[in-house]
């Protein structure tokens, strides 16, 4: 943790918060230090397990804090690097003996004795009238890439066992991008559907989406997060606030694309048909997408289908992954079937259907088994469709495939709250400091992970979180990946600018997340806009983790930076999802919205003015790199091309093509500061002049394919022959999800 950013200070309460890794004062966004007030210390302190009733708990609490790793024989876990000379602690009792030991996670016979490090100095501490010794003891040299159980046993029969990971120094997957930039379409997928969708765009218009740009030249298609929300309608609109970031959303599931479809039978057909002819129709409709009608009747079919008889091929690949999902998969199955029973607000959650071990929901795993095995079922299924669509990217010759993108938490009363529970913080929810853009900070609902409950359990969750994205993908991009490192935390009942910064082991979480996207053989795209702390972009830069740039936010003082000067390792685009499509920024659509819901900081004269001079400023640098001969006359898809001939110019190694640039969409996707007054997350995808765009006309799209020459020109790339377009995958084969948990019940 960086020191500067903490400031121990000189109370009790304050020297605890710096044990705890909580900040005490902070930097303000208009550079000032700001003090964080004792009852936030107190509230946040309390929320991570310390007793701070008082001043006499907190100093008794500070000292257990201090003496605590003394008590422990290994630390909760250790992160080390390939090829670095490393060693573990060991603490014992004063005179005990103790054994070392180290295997393969995947390997247990292949076990490996440790003996202390070489010139290690014992360290000893007298705890509560018993004198502790430290010894370091050194790990093999030459151990490869993986995870490790390592075992520490004494003389008097204490046993403790912890994980180690051995990380990449840094990412072959980012290192081997370098010499040649690559393209990709950054995309909404629930808002790019074709004529045999329904009501939202799926994983087989993803699938479709990666064949048709892979031919156009791109290397990989970038999406919105596909986190599981609620089970059944109505389900939360935004991607970003998930009920589960560990699995999947049904509602992307392509119903006719389910290998038992063509058995099912003729009146159950009959129904699918009509439901199917409802949904198609309301594909045209440009105005906003209906998730829950969609959804149900998504619901509907899925559970006719799972009335038909698997084949035996069909079962055992099941099986398979009911086996490698574990227990994991089985308590999300669970939580869904509880949820459609119990709804959202029944005060069983607060009780009897408290956790997963809870009276409640141990009877609910028996009486309950079918409808768990359904959506333990259905997770099968997406997994099916995730694999078909990266399949699809690499066969139209895509050298990395499907990017997902991962949010930053997960919704307070979703699955993985309940589920994980135990390595979250109770009574704070994270959010951002107050900003130049939003002086009351932001609350974004979401509970953060406990740093040090996380650890205690090997960062196990964090992990198996990874491999489920990384499974059938070329990649993910971290949302706020500054969260690694801190996160603003609020305590229940305060302001959202009444917080303060509670760090993390970023070693361990960064490197967890290095080692599984290394195992994977994925890339790591991390967004690092807004505030940053001064060596983080740095760090992650040394680790291959790629950042974020975006044209509007790139100025050097009050001009654009060139492009020239953004960051080889790194993701540019021309605009987000939280702003609008250039070509509605070029219209001033953005202003006018935030007019019409009174968000506007200043007078509309005032706005307009300013957001004018943005884009003169921007297009006469344009002009001046040659990119925009006509000048003023210039008319709006040529301005479009002229902006990302411009962004061309970076050494940026990804470049995103936003699919709504390419077809002329207007309207912002989601507006910040809102909820119900827009329509967030639910705006189709249409043209210039508002007609819905299906996704197999995209080939044919004029203006697309003038953008796509533009950008292959720029880059060097090429389109590709759809009859010889062939990649073969670059993710080794992946081990088993740790603790299987096999079921054996007919109903799955």
């Amino acid at each position: 943790m960086p020191e500067n950013a903490r400031h121990s200070g000189d109370t009790t309460l304050q020297r605890l918060a710096t044990e705890y890794g909580v900040a005490t004062q902070y930097e303000g966004f208009d550079g000032s230090e700001v003090t964080v007030p004792e009852q936030t210390l107190r509230s946040v302190l309390t929320a991570l397990g310390a007793d701070v009733a008082d001043d006499d708990a907190a100093q008794r609490t500070l000292r257990e804090r201090e003496d605590a790793p003394w008590l422990r024989l290994l630390p909760p876990l250790l992160v080390t690097e390939e090829g670095a000379e490393a060693s573990v602690p060991v603490t014992v009792a004063d005179g005990d003996t103790v054994r070392v030991r180290l295997w393969p996670e995947d390997a247990p016979d292949e076990v490996q004795e440790l003996e202390p490090a070489r010139g290690a100095n014992p360290q000893t501490r007298d705890v509560g009238g018993e004198a502790r010794r430290r010894v370091d003891h050194a790990l093999p040299s030459g151990l490869s890439l993986g995870w490790y159980r390592l075992e520490a046993s004494t003389g008097s029969g204490e046993t403790e066992q912890i994980d180690v990971a051995v990380t990449p120094r840094r990412l072959s997957t980012t290192d081997r991008l370098r010499g040649q930039r690559r393209w990709g379409y950054m995309a909404q997928l629930y808002s790019v559907a074709s004529s045999r969708s329904w009501g939202v765009g799926d994983l087989s218009d993803l699938a479709s989406l990666a064949a048709v740009s892979g031919v156009q030249g791109a290397d990989y298609v970038l999406i919105n997060p596909l986190h599981a929300a609620e089970p059944e309608p109505p389900v939360e609109p935004s991607p970003y606030l998930p009920s589960s970031r560990r699995f999947f959303n049904p509602l992307y599931l392509r119903v006719a694309d389910v290998a038992e479809f063509p058995y099912l039978r003729p009146a159950d057909r009959e129904v699918v048909d009509r439901l199917a002819a409802i949904q198609r129709k309301a594909v045209l409709d440009p105005a906003t997408i209906d998730r829950d009608s969609a959804f149900a009747a998504k619901l509907k079919t899925l559970e006719l289908l799972y009335t038909v008889r698997r084949s035996p091929y069909r079962q055992q690949q099941l099986e398979a992954f009911v086996a490698q999902g574990g227990q994991p998969l089985q308590d999300f199955a669970l939580w869904c079937a509880l949820r459609e029973e119990l709804g959202e607000d029944s005060p069983l959650w607060q009780d009897e259907a408290a956790s997963p071990e809870s009276p409640y929901a141990q009877e609910a795993r028996s009486r309950l088994r079918h409808r768990i095995n359904f959506h333990v079922w259905l997770q099968w299924l997406l997994d099916n469709q995730l694999e078909a669509a990266q399949r699809a990217a690499h066969r139209a010759g895509m050298d990395i495939g499907v990017v997902h993108d991962l949010a930053v938490g997960v919704h307070k009363h979703g699955a993985d709250a309940w589920a994980l529970q135990d390595v979250m913080a109770q009574g704070v929810s994270v959010g951002a400091p107050a900003d130049m853009y939003n002086q009351l900070g932001q609350d974004w609902s979401q509970p953060p992970w406990h740093p040090e409950k996380l650890a205690a359990v090997g960062y196990r969750p964090w992990r198996q979180m990874m491999r489920t994205i990384f499974r059938h993908s070329g990649g993910v991009r971290i949302d706020h990946v500054a969260g690694l490192f801190r996160l603003w935390w609020i305590p229940d009942g305060n302001k959202a600018s009444d917080g303060t910064y509670v760090y993390y082991d970023h070693e361990a979480m960064v490197g967890v997340l290095a080692l599984e996207a290394e195992l994977a053989g994925v890339l790591v795209v991390g967004e690092d806009l807004g505030t940053v702390e001064p060596g983080v972009r740095d760090y992650l830069e040394s680790k291959g983790v790629l950042g974020t740039s975006i044209l509007w936010f790139e100025m050097d003082g009050d001009v654009p930076l060139d492009p020239s000067r953004y960051r080889e390792l790194c993701m540019a685009s021309v605009n987000t999802h939280d702003l609008p499509p250039t070509a509605g920024y070029l219209e001033g659509v953005q202003l006018e919205l935030r007019e019409k819901l009174d968000l506007l900081a200043r007078s509309p004269e005032e706005e307009r003015a300013e957001a004018q001079r943005q884009l003169d400023t921007f297009f006469t640098a344009v002009a001046e790199a040659g990119y925009l001969p006509d000048g003023e006359d210039a008319g709006p898809e040529e301005k479009i091309e002229a902006l990302y001939r411009y962004l061309c110019d970076a050494p940026s190694l990804l470049l995103n093509v936003s699919l709504v640039d390419a077809v002329g969409e207007k309207r912002i996707q989601n507006q910040p500061g809102t909820s119900d007054e827009y329509p967030n997350w639910r705006v189709p995808l249409a043209d210039s002049d508002g007609r819905p765009v299906m996704l197999e006309n995209l080939p044919r799209i004029e203006r697309v394919n003038r953008l796509v020459d533009v950008v292959n020109e720029a880059l060097g790339t090429h389109r590709r022959d759809p009859k010889v377009t062939s990649r073969a995958p670059t993710q080794p084969e992946r081990r088993d999800i740790a603790d299987p948990f096999r079921t054996a019940s007919s109903g799955s």
